[in-house]
């Protein structure tokens, strides 16, 4: 193989972008890249592109945004740009067969977990979810199922106890730049044997959704706090006040044995609102009242004040 690699990148979020530049700033030949379509955004609902078109479109790379990747039309683009290499970072489907094995190099993956684990479209998110004190990044080879192909190399990463998975995923995201560029520089060489996943160890990792956003304060505080923090940018936890939710934000678990019912604000002051629950307290440093901004909970009390002992529903 000659050391200029013909790579077409398949990615749209944000997670995905610093593989691209990753390639780029490598000196890979980067022929296309394939992202999903522009999305509305916004109270206008103007149509945004995604965050690795902008990338492609700033370095004068074509871009290719289909509706659908399981159709002979699109093969043929694929085929027409003579890929030695196609590399995807959450491009968001599963790709068919004939596209994954059209490069000679076949296809590789930059995922967000150490597989088998958290197999699916939200592994980073699971891991702070549930409570995971490190995770990493796998290169992979892939193949028709959902990250179900050979492991090809691997890296960890320790979780903060104040990562949330926004912070998470930038952190993430880096590593998986930095990971691929020594899978490439290994694929070239030769030296990048596979692993087969062990299926019996591996775990699903859905995608978020709205339902898990309530917050049960019968639970301990370490469980709602990986609950806050998992959830945090999309689809947020939230409690409710008056009526209306209260998004939650930047947990901090106050050790301590609770003498009232688990969801009692037992303080509210400038370092934020603590409330019992089921094991230990919980201090919330950020709220945001639905219809309202995000704001510090000390910016927030000033503007409506919150007496100790009101009670959040459990």
């Amino acid at each position: 193989m000659t050391t200029s690699t013909r790579i077409i990148f398949m990615g749209t979020p944000e997670f995905a972008a610093p593989s691209l530049q990753a390639l780029i700033e490598h000196g890979e030949q980067v022929v296309a890249v394939a992202c999903q379509p522009d999305k509305p955004k916004g109270r206008g609902r103007k149509l945004s592109p995604p965050p690795v078109k902008e990338l492609a479109q700033a370095e004068g790379i074509p871009v290719l945004q289909p509706t659908r990747v399981r159709t002979p039309e699109f093969l043929e683009e694929i085929r027409g740009y003579q890929p030695d290499l196609i590399v995807v970072t959450a491009y968001g489907r599963i790709l068919p067969g004939p596209l994954l094995n059209l490069p000679p190099l076949g296809t590789i993956n930059v995922h967000g977990s150490l597989l088998p684990k958290y197999r699916g479209a939200a592994p980073i998110q699971w891991a702070v979810l549930n409570g995971d004190p490190e995770t990493g990044i796998t290169i992979m080879q892939v193949d028709e199922g959902m990250d179900t192909g050979d492991i090809l190399l691997t890296d960890r990463l320790t979780i903060s106890p104040d990562d949330t998975s926004g912070s998470l995923a930038v952190k993430m995201a880096k590593l998986g730049g930095r990971l691929l560029i020594e899978a490439l520089e290994r694929l070239k060489a030769g030296n990048l044997p596979r692993q087969k996943q062990d299926d019996q160890l591996a775990t699903l990792a859905p995608p978020l959704s709205k339902e898990l956003s309530e917050i049960d304060w019968q639970r301990p505080a370490l469980e709602i706090s990986c609950q806050i923090r998992g959830l945090d940018p999309w689809p947020m936890a939230h409690t409710t006040l008056e009526g209306k939710w209260l998004r939650l934000f930047t947990p901090q678990v106050i050790p301590g044995p609770v003498h009232v019912p688990s969801g009692t604000l037992c303080r509210a002051d400038k370092n934020g609102l603590t409330v019992a629950t089921g094991e230990d307290y919980l201090r919330l440093g950020e709220v945001q009242l639905e219809g309202g901004k995000r704001m510090s909970a000390d910016a927030f009390l000033r503007g409506r004040p919150l007496a100790a002992g009101l009670r959040f529903p459990t």
